[in-house]
């Protein structure tokens, strides 16, 4: 019994202090991700990006540099959560996701999704995916609209009680493969 109680509070410990490695979690974003409530948060949130983006009407020339993580500079960070959603509707696009897929990408600089220079989760990418463009023009007020997405993001983590992890993209991917 003692170790039992043991066992649970430093599993409540690790939870807590965020010490609990993202492929433990997968199956907790996956099981929130399901939810017709955090499903229909997310829908709302990326259904105000996009009609930011539409009022702002930056500039995309398809060129895939926001996609070529290495190339362009950057890298792409999101949440455990917006991961989860993404792979439980990779089916839904005619995709799947494999380590070999995630491995590829790294070695070459990139996202595993990328075809070319086109996104083929268009329709299911994560928040900062939905942001980013290339457009210098567009700069200030991504990162005006990224802060107040992250802000409604979190505000979900904290409302469904799902453990909130913001990190790279491709790291997160392989928690759900491994």
């Amino acid at each position: 019994m003692r170790k039992a109680y043991r066992a649970r509070q430093c599993s409540e410990w690790l939870l807590v202090s965020g010490m609990v490695p993202e492929h433990a979690l997968a199956s907790h974003w996956l099981e929130a991700a399901a939810r017709p409530s955090v499903r229909g948060a997310l829908d709302a949130i990326h259904q105000m990006i996009a009609d930011q983006i539409e009022s702002r009407g930056p500039a995309c020339w398809a060129s895939g540099r926001c996609c070529n993580f290495e190339a362009f500079g950057h890298r792409l960070y999101t949440t455990g959560l917006e991961t989860a959603a993404c792979v439980l509707a990779l089916p839904s696009q005619g995709r799947s996701l494999t380590m070999p897929a995630i491995d590829e990408a790294v070695a070459r600089g990139g996202c595993p999704f990328q075809d070319l220079n086109l996104c083929s989760i268009q329709m299911i990418k994560p928040a900062a995916c939905r942001i980013f463009f290339c457009d210098r023009a567009a700069e200030q007020w991504q990162i005006d609209l990224t802060e107040r997405v992250m802000q409604q993001i979190r505000g979900l983590h904290d409302r469904e009680k799902i453990e909130y992890r913001y990190a790279e993209w491709r790291g997160l991917l392989r928690a759900f493969v491994a």
